[in-house]
């Protein structure tokens, strides 16, 4: 099987259209994980995404007949790019089905080159299907992102880069995941030459359709409703059929990372590159990051920074989560004693850390609250900062793992409902677009009074939404079910310790 799909790569076309990027070693991340890290750049391509490979080289392969056809393809962005300048370049037309909530850049860039945008859905899968209905009904030739031999073939010439481009032994190459594509054809082509280099996946742990598959020794689907969509080029429910024969025998292991590792890693590709990578392009630096942390086998590994096609606005969101992804940011509630000076020695006692956020509000005559974030250097250290203040007396909760803490709690410090006010609070997540807030709104409808509300676009591709209903406990089972039959993501946190501390 190797072997064919080593003699595609070889015989690929991508060159006619797309660079041999380089690979650049990471000074910075090699002097603090111990280990030769190189970067293959592939944010460097013309659609500043790797995806042209794989795109051109299936499309540069059709018949006169289907060129004059069409192609079209469904995409949540760095497919479609690949595709658009693909039939830009060999002067055919192309169709994008992108999903509703796809990166405006992304759009704008297929749109640049000549290709047809249609939206549909919420999600990478919905917008499938629908480019399958137009692909029957216009006789237009499909260009799948990812389950295609000869797409394989295309994203496999970035393995045959980095053998080439390496210096030495080279011990692991960290693979984005996404259907499966480009892992499958750099495992293709580095296994057949150099077995004993480790093939590692990495994948968002919202979208982990390969460790999934793996777990269960065949392909499964994810539900389409539970796919975070923060690293949208990889928010795929299912691994592709050809991609997962390659994978199930090639690729050694498959690494999970959450959104706050992810937001370190596009820190640490800026911190050695000077480039911003999408989160699907820094996906692979989160992955090495937690791989390496367990095991001292790798001295030497290649991680692919595979896009860089990010919206401007979720920079914003991105470097508030860096911090914690990275360890450096502790996030803490205190109780103080509401009395002159106390204040002042709460401070004192923090020491010369560097405060990164400060929320002060007075609770009762008992005691005031505080909301905190300091720089640490590691979670032992933050471990340390918490233990020192308990020592001093104070009440600590350490709130850096608590996503509604971090999402919206630090937002709205100070606000308490009226005393003897029954409340139930409940977060939610829905796909962000252009009027969904609205939505969501009429979604809740007017049975229940809203007590509390707070919305704050992060830039990502969910909305987030902390709502109080004015409702008892003998009425959570009914406001439940109402809510699941609604359909959006949401969590119980009634029991939130930072909603207890600051606002009920």
């Amino acid at each position: 099987m190797l072997e064919t799909y080593v003699k595609k790569i070889l015989s690929s076309r991508v060159y006619e259209v797309a660079d041999e990027t380089p690979l650049t070693r990471a000074a910075t991340l090699s002097q603090r994980l111990g280990v030769d890290v190189r970067l293959k750049r592939e944010d460097l391509q013309p659609v500043f995404s790797f995806k042209l490979r794989g795109a051109y080289n299936k499309i540069s392969q059709l018949s006169a007949d289907e060129l004059g056809r069409g192609v079209i393809t469904a995409s949540a962005g760095n497919h479609a790019q690949g595709v658009a300048m693909a039939a830009q370049c060999l002067g055919i037309k192309a169709t994008i089905v992108m999903g509703r909530n796809t990166p405006s850049i992304k759009v704008n860039a297929v749109r640049a080159r000549g290709a047809k945008v249609v939206f549909h859905g919420d999600s990478y899968d919905e917008a499938s299907a629908h480019a399958a209905e137009m692909t029957a009904a216009e006789n237009l030739v499909y260009v799948a992102p990812y389950d295609d031999v000869d797409v394989i073939a295309g994203q496999g010439t970035i393995g045959m880069e980095i053998v080439n481009q390496h210096p030495g032994r080279l011990d692991a190459i960290f693979v984005p995941v996404g259907g499966g594509g480009l892992i499958a054809g750099i495992a293709a082509y580095v296994k057949y030459l150099h077995p004993k280099t480790k093939i590692i996946g990495v994948e968002a742990e919202g979208s982990a359709c390969l460790f999934a598959a793996r777990r269960a020794g065949k392909r499964v689907r994810l539900a389409a409703d539970t796919l975070d969509l923060f690293a949208d080029g990889v928010s795929v429910a299912q691994v592709g059929a050809a991609p997962f024969r390659i994978a199930k025998h090639y690729v050694d292991d498959v690494v999970l990372v959450n959104t706050d590792e992810i937001c370190a890693a596009i820190k640490d590709v800026f911190e050695d590159t000077r480039c911003v990578s999408e989160p699907a392009g820094a996906l692979a630096i989160a992955g090495m990051k937690r791989y390496l942390a367990r095991t001292t086998e790798i001295a030497s590994a290649v991680a692919i920074v595979s896009g860089a096609n990010v919206n401007f606005d979720r920079l914003r969101h991105i470097s508030e989560r860096a911090e914690v992804g990275e360890e450096r940011e502790a996030i803490l509630a205190a109780k103080i004693d509401e009395r002159p000076g106390s204040f002042l020695r709460f401070c004192k006692a923090l020491g010369r850390r560097a405060i990164t956020e400060f929320n002060y509000r007075f609770a009762d005559a008992g005691g005031a609250h505080i909301y905190v974030g300091l720089g640490v250097e590691s979670q032992a250290d933050r471990e340390a900062v918490v233990a020192t203040l308990q020592n001093k007396n104070y009440s600590i909760l350490d709130m850096t793992e608590n996503e509604a803490a971090k999402l919206h709690v630090r937002h709205m410090v100070g606000g308490r409902s009226p005393q003897g006010v029954d409340e139930l609070l409940y977060r939610f997540e829905f796909p962000e677009r252009p009027g969904a807030l609205l939505q969501f709104l009429t979604g809740l409808g007017q049975r229940w009074n809203i007590s509390l509300f707070h919305y704050r676009n992060h830039g990502s591709a969910w909305g987030r939404v902390l709502v109080g209903f004015a409702a008892s406990k003998k009425d959570q089972p009914a406001l439940d079910k109402y809510l699941k039959d609604i359909g959006y993501r949401f969590w119980v946190e009634q029991d939130n310790p930072a909603y207890k501390m600051f606002l009920q």
